[in-house]
């Protein structure tokens, strides 16, 4: 396995729903939280790089777009003042004009995660109006961050 990427997201009450857990929307907003990090502003060690974020050879311009997200929930999340959510996010596929990350959201250093998900994304340019086919310097940077798909539940037979 490659790289992972690391990040602490901090909870807010405002997250709980009127269970008294985190809300599953909210649990949706910190790893897009997350994930914008990591595309976009993380000074990442693999890359060793001026230009922060995943998407770093990207052109200006071409942007992410979710085409696909899928969620397992393992574990209630409740909040926790001043306790951040910990994710870890790494490439598990690469097509064309987009890839899939993998996440954990752990609620604790050293606890299983309390959901994984797989996230795919498209790069689009809206100056063309289509996708944006990843180049060689993306695909090698995604390279660095590759690893195995998280496990997410079957889905029941009909």
């Amino acid at each position: 396995m490659g790289e992972v990427f690391e990040c602490e997201i901090q909870a807010r009450l405002r997250d709980v729903n009127l269970g008294g857990h985190v809300d599953n929307v909210e649990a949706i907003r910190v790893l897009d939280e997350a994930r914008l990090q990591l595309l976009r502003f993380a000074p990442l060690p693999a890359l060793d790089a001026e230009r922060p974020g995943l998407l770093r050879s990207a052109p200006d311009g071409v942007t992410d777009l979710v085409g696909a997200q899928r969620v397992d929930y393992h574990a209630e999340m409740r909040f926790v003042p001043f306790q951040p959510f910990l994710v870890r996010m790494w490439v598990s596929h690469v097509g064309g004009s987009s890839f899939t990350l993998a996440s954990e959201m752990r609620v604790q250093t050293g606890h299983a995660p309390a959901l994984v998900a797989e996230t795919t994304m498209v790069l689009w340019d809206p100056a063309a109006g289509s996708s944006w086919t990843l180049s060689d310097d993306v695909r090698a940077d995604m390279a660095k961050y590759a690893g195995a798909p998280v496990r997410l539940r079957e889905r029941p037979a009909p």
